[in-house]
Order: structure tokens, then sequence, then C-alpha cells
């Protein structure tokens, strides 16, 4: 790869290839305690324990990486420390010596045990933990190990506190309120309450026992409260609980330090203190991506793969088709155009075939006749997705899901269709059980309200009451995706089939699908996409890129061979650009009238304008030339089932060449690589992992739940023989896994991001997603609530060179007063219904509400970003669309930047040259030798970065697209007799459960039907 001098070019600070060893001074969102007897401070920078000198210095460290703590609390005699640890996948509470000897675990076990807290007398630790099913304040007693229950009502508890004589304990209950216990009486009593939007952390008493000092959140401003009277207004007070030097003073953290104020005084003072972290830059020999090789490859991209009911044809969904199989014969395309199709579904007697499409306008459900080719809409519902489709076992009806995860059927004589169950996040493909009662699906049941992930179970559906009951595939693991992973009913109703832990299960079941017995693994291979054969002899599955066979009491498994192969789209031979004016992503100047001259996928030259070039023309002389954008973070296949054929042109209409996806289901994202690359699938190129690897626990679909090395071992086989273009690790992945996933990675050429900075930084990981995010601590130690970084976050950032994709939510925020794309003809063209009215939505919401507080947190979010990238960071553009806005959000990122401090000069080399160059491709540069990606645009975005919008016409590996012909299938209504009025019936709502309930983090609520979930991504 051609060498560029990225953020160099612009910033003034400068890289180095060598490992650093950084002294930090401040740090983000961290807790200090100070030991009783006034000699020591404990503080969690970065997860580390550490203790220093109470009148500061030099932090010692004592606890590794690994360990991953936080919030940590003396005994009373200052002998020992406890704290929650995330070492083993879950939090558990764990004590160690202020020497650093004695480290020892107190709890264990599939529950989170977190802020532990020592009791007056030393006997007790209190702490908080889910094992009811709710968070409650939990006891263990020091001397025998005994766990018991202090408090347990409706509401998620937490961050709990003794009083200075050990009687008295108080909790935050839903982040709005403290209650307190009396340990003797048991009585409850309410005493701080503040309203809904406000956000309360971490009690504690004044040490005379007669009132509580709190942590308060609201209206952009982080306060230190006492009762109702702030104690500390004027300083960004981190969410932890003060500590008591004695009766008047107490030691806080806020802005970015450790200070003491006393409660009747009105000066502070700072403890300074400093604290030595290492970070090593990624080194290894990057695996490089192949679009230009003319010769066949086999398709690997096989998505949702279904076995007739006799057992002898296979369908199945590739290269931007559906294909029907006889098993050693070659696969047949049901469709050859150019529209979405997912998702296939045998009828029970195997001669329709049921798959989604959205030939009709609109992604809906049609049916083929096998036997005359003839093809039938049979939805038409036209502000929802129909997807993921199931015959009833007589044939009479189909079950499917909308893009929101509701549960519906429709009748295929009539078209008439009926909600069945309300929407849960993200469920799986619905299966019938024989006598059509129930339906079957995997969906997300969390461990509490207060934080959303959990497990995927078997969500039981009955048809009859329209009640919806939660059985566990096996007990206290995952079924492995919410997608094609399972359940599948048998078609004799005697057994279900999934798969858990990355291999094959079947367990017995009763009519109505609840589990008898124990369930029974089949394969100890990789597995995914179970189905089962009519006769329930069989099961079909995917296994790293090939279909399997296998007998349903287990037996060796047998290779179906798929005889399809594609090759890589060619483009023209010559193409000449004619650019009255050029940006070629990395200078500040602008060249006039040149030729950029294409051969085949790259740039051959660019010179000056001459009228005799030969080569097919495109004149853009009236307008200006630059790199086509790219978007480093996307969950393309994530809604893509919603946005079907639109996407693609969604994003190339507003010159977005190049999109990155940190997860995606893995067999859909390398059929929607292999689609775009072969050119079946219209859309940008497109690098991407599979399933994110998870920990125990988790929320998303499209991500891989992981509980042994043994199981890791295979998660990171499939990313291997799929050949990902990058591996991410996600929220609840333990630092140990983490890190071998990297080494792993790293020795395969592929790159690694996940949400955390450090310790990845400290063994070599590649990038960071989002300012902040989701953190399974419930706040982010990258960013404060107020969007704010300290030293241990951009010093970090550019001694590493990690790259970090902001990924500014908070842009919605321009829409106050910036509405262009809102309705813009492209945008209203190419996004779904249901898409275009949350995108109007979200306008009309920040046009009637003060958007201050969110204005305040952006601004400091750039800043951050800013700094960073001036003194020669990493800080590429990224948006976590389709959930925030498929190409509309990353203009408004854009525009955000630009707003708060970046040039839009400065804006825009985030999205092109060193997004390209992060991505280690001949991307984002206009000069010889790169990829012939190119955005023909009115105006000048290097001036107004709004013109970065007015796109007129883009290349793709030199392949060109006008916009006019991006739109042109969205433009015509579909032919009358192609379409159908489809009647619907609504059941009454549904019983409340888990799925459906409200998640907290860090004050704000996540819902899992609000595009606040974007926040995890």
């Amino acid at each position: 790869m051609t060498s560029l001098a990225g953020p160099s070019a612009v910033a003034t600070g400068t890289r180095t290839d060598a490992d650093g060893d950084l002294r930090l001074g401040t740090g983000t969102t961290f807790a200090a305690r100070i030991s009783p007897d006034g000699r020591w401070i404990a503080l969690d920078l970065l997860g580390v324990l550490w203790v220093m000198p109470a009148s500061g210095g030099q932090a010692r460290r004592l606890t590794s990486d690994l360990f991953d703590i936080a919030q940590p609390d003396w005994s009373p005699d200052s002998s020992r420390l406890v704290f929650q640890s995330y070492r083993d996948g879950v939090f558990d509470l764990w004590t160690v010596r202020p020497d650093g000897s004695g480290l020892r675990q107190l709890t264990e076990g599939p529950y989170d045990h977190r802020e532990p807290r020592w009791s007056p007398d030393g006997h007790t630790i209190l702490f908080s933990g889910d094992a009811s099913g709710s968070y409650a304040i939990h006891t263990y007693d020091v001397d025998s190990g005994r766990v018991g229950a202090l408090t347990d009502g409706p509401g998620q508890e937490y961050e709990p506190a003794w009083s200075p004589d050990g009687n008295r304990v108080a909790f935050v209950v839903d982040n709005t309120r403290i209650d307190v216990v009396d340990r003797t009486t048991g009585r409850r009593s309410t005493h701080v309450t503040v309203p809904a939007g406000q956000v309360i952390h971490q009690p504690e008493w004044t040490p005379d026992g007669t009132g509580l000092v709190h942590h308060l959140t609201y209206d952009g401003r982080c306060h230190l409260m006492r009762g109702d009277t702030p104690l500390v207004d004027d300083q960004e007070t981190f969410p932890f609980r003060v500590s008591w030097l004695d009766g008047e003073r107490f030691l806080y953290t806020a802005d970015g330090r450790i200070h003491v104020r006393s409660l009747t005084g009105s000066g502070t003072r700072t403890i300074g203190f400093s604290a030595a972290v290492t970070t090593r830059r990624p080194r290894y020999t990057r695996r490089r991506s192949d679009f230009e090789s003319t010769g066949p490859r086999p398709v690997r991209g096989i998505g949702s793969p279904v076995l007739s009911p006799d057992g002898e044809h296979i369908a199945f969904r590739a290269l931007n088709d559906i294909y029907v199989m006889r098993i050693g014969r070659a696969p047949q395309p049901l469709t050859r155009d150019h529209w979405w199709t997912c998702d296939p579904a045998w009828s029970p007697d195997g001669k329709r075939l049921a798959y989604s499409t959205d030939r009709g306008g609109t992604l809906d459900l049609w049916i083929r006749d096998l036997d005359t080719g003839r093809d039938r809409q049979l939805t038409d519902l036209g502000t929802r997705a129909a997807v993921s489709a199931a015959w009833s076992p007589d044939g009479k009806e189909i079950a499917f899901l909308d893009q929101d995860g509701a549960l519906w059927t429709a009748d295929v004589a009539s078209g008439d269709v009926r909600r069945v169950f309300t929407a849960t996040f993200e469920p799986g493909r619905p299966t019938w059980s024989p006598d059509g009662r129930t339906i079957a699906l995997a969906a997300v049941k969390p461990y509490s309200a207060r934080f959303r992930e959990g497990l995927s179970q078997i969500l039981l559906v009955d048809r009859t009451t329209g009640q919806g009951r939660y059985v566990e595939a096996v007990a206290g693991r995952s079924i492995q995706t919410r997608g094609d992973d399972g359940p599948v009913w048998s078609p004799d109703g005697r057994r279900m089939a999934f798969a858990v832990a990355s291999v094959l299960y079947t367990v017995d079941v009763a009519e109505d699908g609840t589990p008898v017995g124990e369930p029974r693994q089949i394969t100890g291979e990789v597995t995914d996409a179970p189905s089962w054969s009519g006769d329930s002899r069989h099961l079909l599955y995917l296994n790293n890129g090939r279909l399997r066979l296998v007998p349903a009491d287990g037996g060796r498994p047998r290779t179906v061979a798929v005889p399809l192969t594609w090759t890589a789209v060619r483009p023209p031979a010559r193409t000449v650009v004619h650019a009255g004016r050029m940006w070629d992503g990395v200078r500040r100047e602008i060249r006039r009238d040149v030729d950029i001259v294409v051969e085949g996928h790259r740039i051959r030259s660019v010179e000056p304008h001459d009228d005799r070039r030969a080569g097919q023309r495109i004149d853009a002389r009236d307008r200006l030339v630059m790199p086509g954008l790219i978007d480093m973070h996307h969950h393309r296949e994530m809604q893509g089932y919603a946005y079907g054929d639109r996407q693609g042109r969604l994003w190339l209409s507003l010159g977005v060449t190049t999109t990155r996806s940190p997860g995606s289901p893995a067999y859909h994202m390398v059929e929607e690589r292999e689609a775009t690359r072969s050119g079946a699938r219209i859309g940008p190129r497109y690098f991407a992992t599979g399933e994110a690897i998870d920990g125990p626990r988790i929320y998303y679909n499209f991500m891989r739940p992981t509980f042994t090395d043994a199981q890791l071992k295979l998660e990171l086989e499939r990313a291997k023989s799929l050949e990902y273009d990058l591996m991410k690790c996600y929220v609840r992945l333990p630092v140990m896994w983490h890190k071998r996933v990297v080494a792993f990675a790293h020795d395969a050429g592929i790159p690694v991001t996940s949400h955390y900075h450090y310790p990845a930084m400290a063994f070599g990981g590649d990038a960071m997603e989002h300012t902040g995010a989701t953190n399974r601590f419930g706040y982010s130690r990258t960013v404060t609530p107020l969007g704010t970084g300290y030293s241990d976050i951009t010093d970090l950032f550019v001694a590493s060179d990690m790259a970090r994709t902001p990924t500014l939510f908070g842009s919605t925020t321009l829409y106050r007063e910036d509405r262009s794309l809102v309705e813009d003809h492209r945008v209203r063209t190419l996004n779904p219904p249901w898409r275009m009215a949350a995108l109007r939505e979200s306008a009309d919401a920040a046009a009637r509400t003060d958007q201050t507080a969110r204005r305040a947190n952006l601004r400091a979010q750039v800043r951050q970003a800013l700094d960073i990238f001036r003194r020669g960071g990493r800080i590429v553009l990224g948006t976590d669309a389709p959930i925030d806005h498929a190409a509309v959000s990353l203009h408004m990122n854009l525009r955000a930047m630009v707003t708060y401090g970046f040039t839009p000069y400065e804006a825009l080399v985030t999205a092109t040259s060193l997004a390209g160059e992060t991505l280690h491709e001949d991307l984002g540069r206009i000069a010889p030798g790169m990829y012939a990606d190119l955005a023909v645009v009115d105006g000048d975005p290097l001036t107004d970065i709004k013109d970065a919008a007015n796109v007129a016409q883009v290349l793709v590996s030199g392949i060109a697209h006008t916009v006019e012909s991006l739109l042109q299938p969205f433009s015509e209504t579909p032919p009358a007799d192609s379409r159908k009025t489809a009647g619907s019936s609504v059941l009454p709502p549904v019983p409340d459960h888990p799925a459906n309930r409200k998640f907290w983090w860090h004050g704000h609520q996540y819902v899992e039907t609000a595009r606040h979930a974007c926040c995890s991504g």
C-alpha cells in the first residue's frame, strides 16, 4: 500500500512506531477511596486497582490488566481492600492486601456481584447482585462466606451504603430514589427522590449518620448533593461515593482528578497522582482483500439454508438470490433479478417456497410454485416488513416477523395477516408445533432490567391466548444467535434443534414445546443454521462455509457439495473522469481541470485534461471530484432485512463508497460481501466481521455468547474459515479472552476492535468503537456523562495509534436547524416507510425539545476527538448505521465535527484518506494505484461541509452509478397486478415480559425498540 501522511499532514503532533510508557495524572470516570487510617488512597483508574499515599504521588498497581476491577472499598482496619472484578466473565467480589498480597476471590457463579461495601464492624460486605431476576442488595459474611439477601423489592436496587453505626443501609432504586432499610426492624423508607430524567448514583452517609451525600446528573450537569443542597456544583463530578477524611472533609473525583472539600468550607484541595501504563502498537502483517482476481471462487456466503421435506433438496440465500439445489446437482437461482431476497421456507408438501423480497416496493412475503415457476405476492403491508417466513404444519398459514420483531401470521389463501405477539428485540426465525397451537422462536431474556444483557432462550407463544413464556434450551446458556440458529421444531413434533456454544443440540419436547429431559449434543464442530428433514431423521447445518448433514440421533456428518462459484465484477477497461476541480483526500489544495484516468478497478493516472484521451467519459467539468466517503462503523445486515435493495443505493447516492461493519450475522455478511463484489447487488465496497465475540451474556442477535475456552477456539475457527475482514470483541467478553482474540487475529492478519481502549492498548488492539457507548460497568471509562475525556484517553490514543470511531449520536441535535437531508429526495425515495417515519420523528424531536444539554455533550465529544486528531491520533468517521440512519448520519456527523471545531478539510480526511489508511487498503485517496472509488459533487465541501452531500454520481471500483440510476427502481410504482391488499387484525397487547422492559445505562433509559440501542453496536 502506498504510504500517506494521514493525520500528520493536518495535525500538530506526529506518530512514532514505538511502544510507550505513559504516566497519567488525570483520569476519566474513576473512583477513589481513602483508607480508614487516613494513610492510603485506592483508585480504579483504567480498570486497575492502584494504591498511593494519601498525600498524593506515584500510584502502585495491585492487579493486572486481566482483572478489570472497579469500585474498591477498605476494610475498617485498613488491612484489606474489596473490589468487583470481571476476570472470569461475570462480576465477582475479590479482596487483596494493600501491599498486593493475599489476593482472594469471595464469590462465584453465573450472576453479577457489584459495588461491594465493607461494614463498619468488618464482618459483612454488602453488594448488589442479580441472582433473583432483578438487582437486589445482598450480604456476604466475611467469616463464613455465606451470602444472604437484605432487600429484594420490585425495582432495581443497587449501590448500597452502610450507616456509620452499621444499623441502616441506603441504596439506589431505579436511578431516581434512595431508600433506607433498618437492619434491625426491616422497616424501609425513602429518603431522596428526583423526577424522571434526573439520575441518582452512589449514596454515602455523613459521618454523624444524619444525612446522605449522593451524586446527581440532570440537564447536562453532574453534582454532589447533600439532600437537596449542592455540595459540589462547579466541577464535573464523577458518579461515585465520597470518602470521609474526618467529620467534615470528604474526598471525591471530578474534572479528571482527586479532590478534597469540607462540608462547611468553600475551598478545594487537589491530590495529585501519577500512574504508569504501557501501550503496545500493533505489529503484524495485515491481510489484504482481493477485489480484482478474475477467476471463479467458491460461494461461502450461504444464508438461511433449509432442507426440503423429502430431504433431497436445499434452498438457501446466496449472491443476491434464492437458490434451490437438488443434492448432488448444481444450484439453480430462483429470481435472477436485482431485488433483495431472503429467508426461503419450504411448504410442508415441498411444492412451494415462501421467501421475502422487495420486488413489490417493500419487503413482503412471496410464494413460488416450484412446478409452474409462478410467483404470488402474499403480503403487502406497506408500513412494515415481512421476513423470516415459517409455514404452519397444515400449510394454511405462514408465520413471519416484521422489522421491529413482532410475530405475525398470514393466511396463505387470502393474505390476511394477524399479529400474534408483541415485538421482542431481534428475535429468531419462528417455528411451529405440529398442532399449530404454539409458535417458538429465540428471544433475549435479560438477567435484570438494570442492564439489557441476558440469555437467548426459547420463547413459546400460545396462539390461542397470546401469552408467551421462556424456556431454556441448555441451562444457563444462550442459543447461539437469534437468527438461523434455532430453535427448529422437528416435523414429528418430538424434538427441537438449536445451536448452543457453537455446536448442535436437540432436546425432546412436549406438545407445547416444553423441554423434556436433558439436551443432547449432536455435533462437535462449528455448527450454524440447523434444519430438519421431513422425516425428522436428519439435520442440515452450516459448518465454516460448507453444508453438512448429520443423523438426528448423532453420528458422523457428511458434507453436501454446493457447486456454486462467483467472480469479481469487471469494470470498464478504461474510464476518464474530467474533473473541473479535484480534491485528492490528502492535500489541502484543489487541482483544477484534470482527467482522472481509471483502468479497471484502479486509478492509472491524474493528468491535465485532454479532450483526445480515449476511454468511457464522465463529464464533471462543472463539478468537484473527491474520494468516496468511508463509513467505518455500521451494521449492514442488522437492518438490511428491513431496508432491502434500498440500503446500498442510499449509501451510494450520498457519496458513501465503502462501509465497514464491526458486527454482522456471519453468513449474511459473507453473502453481502460476495454479492457486492460479484456485482449481483448494488452497494458500497464492504469490509466486515461476523458476529462479535461476546461473553456469557448477550443482547444483540449478532453477538456470539462464549462460555468456555473450547468454544472460543470454535469461534476463532469460524472467523478464519469465513475470512473475516476484522474481529470485534464485545461488551461482556473477559479481558483474558479479548487478549487471546487479538493474538489469534493478528496471526491471521486481521485487525481487532472493541468498546474498550484499555487494556486493549496494552496488548496491541487496533481500534475502539464509539466515544463511549455500552460498557459492562454501566458507565464509560472513555467519556464522562457530559462528553469529556481526560489524559488517560487522549494521551493513550495518541501514544498507541489505536483508531477511534466516535459515532456522534448527538449529531441528530443539528436537525433542529438543518432538515435538508431529512427532506432530501434521495432519502425520501430510498428509505422504507418505517425508517423515513423514524427519521422525521428524530428531526421533529430535535425541533420541539430543549437540546442544550445534548449540544454541550456533543461539543465536548467533538473537541475530545479533535484534540486526539490534531496531536496525531487516528480518528475515523463512523455512524452505527442503519440503527442511526444510513448515509444521512454520516453527513450529520461531518456537520457536527465542523460545527464544533474541525475544519471541513480535517473532517473529510477522517472519512477518506485516514479511513483508507486504517483499513490498510488503497482507498480514500485519488492517486495512481488507488482504487477508483470516487464521488462527483456540486459545490465545494472544503469550504461548506454540506456540499459533501450534493452527490451527482459515484464510482465504486471503476463502476459508475448516477443518482438517477440508483433511485430509478424505487421511483416508479410497481405494476398494479403485482400488488395486492392484505387485511389485518391485531390481538390485544400481550402481558409484560423481560425482553420488553426498560434497561438502564448510566442514567439513560434503553428500551429495546428505541434508537438509543445504537449505543451498543
